[in-house]
């Protein structure tokens, strides 16, 4: 049951740094994006790799 518990918390820890680094990415401003190289379009896609890792 322990384990159970550990994986939601996990999964739940995982949710909260790709929302946040979701939201962080498509607040960038403009040219701070463009300095960086990121479209604030791909804020999901960059998120979940930065979380998920590829996949």
């Amino acid at each position: 049951m322990l384990n159970v518990i550990e994986k939601l918390q996990t999964a739940a820890r995982n949710r909260a740094r790709y929302l946040h680094t979701r939201n962080e990415i498509a607040r960038l401003p403009l040219d701070v994006a463009l300095d960086l190289g990121i479209y604030t379009g791909d804020a999901h896609r960059i998120a979940w790799q930065a979380v998920y890792g590829r996949g």
